[in-house]
């Protein structure tokens, strides 16, 4: 299997403001088209690889990336300031530029067993069988794709229960209007991501603190990232939005997806009507991973995926 061609330098109309390894750049929105050109050359799987999940998520993973050759690296950092890397995005084989990557991070960063996170299938059938590599799975980080015609149309006995929230919903509430997501009504869409997370007491967890600038972020760079997205209004307010891209040639990738908790059956709708809506034909809608958090897995399994994206982390003895 070819993936994209990797014969010509994507960056070379500009350079001088391409870092190159072993300098790193803090990602910014400035990177937008050199990083997104390479990330789909590529027609990733999994949906960390994405210029606009990389960015709005920059300050939690402190995203930073540079070019090696025909590689895209990307380096990140946890809570506790260990820096580990993302899978390598390029060309096979990745088996040199994969070690060269961990033993830079043992050696510069000072880690004793450098690793990369959220590896797909495929770099670990590149690295398969070399005794120096470690591999194991993260159920928590393994990605939810789902079928498109499933999401839209919620046909068949196994959604009776989404289709009977989104008739309770329009029982309670009557008329709602679905509209495309534009610049211009992405600050109303701040209103209820500011709602949600009062309602959830954001002030009281960091992480949905972080989510909350995440999506802010989003909404505030709605025509930069070149996403898409949708909104619900009620009694012509905002109470609900989505927003998504185009992660490969087939796969909608669902970015942010956020309502009023008080509102029933708002999520099932606004999740279906994004789907019916999307301007772009689609075999299948990746939603993203759980996290370990048993809520959101229940959730994301009662859409009853088509498969999951499986991810690894790959360690350097």
């Amino acid at each position: 299997i070819v993936f994209g061609d990797w014969s010509s330098d994507v960056c070379s109309s500009d350079l001088t403001l391409t870092p190159k390894f072993p300098d790193f750049k803090p990602l910014a929105l400035e990177d937008r088209q050199r990083v997104h050109d390479l990330l789909w050359r590529y027609q990733p799987d999994t949906s960390e690889l994405t210029f606009t999940n990389l960015f709005i998520w920059r300050a939690h993973y402190r995203v930073q990336w540079s070019l090696y050759q025909d590689w895209l690296l990307l380096l990140c950092s946890d809570d506790d300031g260990e820096a580990y890397a993302l899978p390598p995005v390029g060309p096979a084989s990745r088996l040199e530029v994969t070690r060269l990557l961990l033993q830079w991070i043992r050696e510069a960063k000072g880690v004793a067993m450098p690793r990369i996170e959220r590896a797909d299938m495929r770099l670990i059938t590149e690295i398969a069988e070399t005794p120096e590599f470690s591999v194991e799975m993260t159920r928590d980080h393994f990605d939810y794709v789902y079928d498109r015609e499933a999401l839209a149309t919620l046909a068949g006995r196994k959604y009776s229960a989404k289709r009977n929230h989104i008739n309770n919903f329009m029982r309670t509430y009557g008329d709602y209007t679905y509209e495309t997501l534009t610049a211009e009504t992405a600050s109303e869409c701040l209103d209820v991501a500011h709602t949600w997370c009062m309602k959830r007491r954001c002030e009281d967890d960091l992480d949905l603190l972080e989510e909350r600038d995440a999506v802010f972020d989003a909404l505030q760079n709605f025509v930069a990232l070149e996403v898409e997205g949708g909104l619900i209004r009620l009694d012509g307010h905002v109470q609900a939005f989505t927003l998504g891209e185009l992660l490969n040639d087939a796969t909608l990738v669902v970015h942010i997806e956020k309502a009023d908790p008080d509102i029933q059956g708002l999520y099932p709708l606004i999740n279906q009507q994004f789907i019916q809506h999307y301007s772009q034909e689609l075999q299948a809608v990746n939603r993203e991973q759980d996290l370990g958090e048993p809520g959101l897995r229940r959730a994301k399994e009662s859409y009853y995926p088509h498969h999951l994206v499986e991810k690894a982390r790959i360690r350097l003895y």
